[in-house]
């Protein structure tokens, strides 16, 4: 069992289990001498400044969060999803609780990712709010969260494939291309992509993503299904998010055709 101290995201249960990471104990803590910010760098542009938290030295700054105690193997999968070694590092802290002090990881961010100035986007401080609130944080943490300046969210038209021979693609056999990875129907190659996304060809590569950033939306309830999507029985805000991050691979890799979900004919 390892011990993590969740801050950004992963504060919120429904965010962290989406990743995989199913906690055993929860409780909250508070990391004295520590400032938060969202000056990590995202993979893609739109979604802004993620999470992180620099030491300050000043016992009067904090960082609240969530004490999880969760499986030892759920640990390579955060490290993955968190991208500890690319944009962040796992360090251990010594963070307060209710039941004392205790000794916890925390993903910091890496050199190579942070750009001071970097705010997050409404659906992220959303996710952290709501994460707040469960646990119980202080009032006068969660208020300087809500005053929180947020990065603009795209408006952008519905996405068109580009025009061409392109092949088509079965959902079935996507995973024996590990550069190849799909959402909402369409196919993106990753081979060509920059070295900052180097850590998200494991993780995207010979997948459908589509049902992972539905869940990472903050109107999830964690309970979403493919049908659901296929359905158009999810949020119009959550069919935005779809819709930036559509966008957002065609911008960062290449077009590479149709995704045929055979396991669902009726969409065909």
């Amino acid at each position: 069992m390892f011990n993590y101290f969740g801050y950004g995201s992963n504060l919120n249960l429904i965010s962290l289990r989406a990743k995989g990471v199913t906690p055993l104990h929860i409780q909250k803590a508070v990391l004295q001498g520590w400032k938060l910010d969202f000056s990590v760098e995202h993979w893609f542009a739109h979604e802004g400044g993620m999470g992180n938290i620099q030491p300050t030295g000043k016992p009067e700054d904090r960082v609240e969060g969530n004490f999880y105690s969760c499986p030892d193997e759920q640990l390579p999968q955060l490290d993955q999803l968190e991208a500890y070694g690319i944009g962040y590092d796992r360090i251990e802290v010594e963070v307060h609780t209710d039941s004392g002090k205790a000794k916890a990881w925390v993903y910091v961010g890496l050199p190579d990712f942070v750009k001071p100035g970097l705010l997050p986007t409404r659906r992220y401080l959303n996710l952290i709010l709501q994460g707040a609130r469960t646990a119980g944080l202080s009032e006068g943490y969660i208020k300087k969260l809500e005053q929180q300046e947020i990065h603009p969210f795209p408006e952008l038209p519905e996405f068109q494939a580009p025009q061409g021979d392109f092949p088509s693609w079965k959902e079935s056999t996507l995973d024996k291309h590990p550069l190849l990875t799909g959402l909402c129907g369409e196919v993106f190659d990753m081979s060509k992509a920059r070295w900052k996304l180097d850590s998200l060809k494991p993780i995207l590569g010979g997948k459908d993503m589509t049902l992972f950033h539905l869940k990472r939306h903050d109107t999830s309830t964690g309970e979403e299904t493919f049908l659901d999507y296929l359905s158009g029985n999810i949020s119009k805000e959550a069919k935005n998010y779809l819709n930036a991050y559509l966008h957002a691979y065609w911008k960062e890799f290449d077009y590479a055709g149709k995704l045929i979900y055979t396991s669902y004919p009726n969409s065909i």
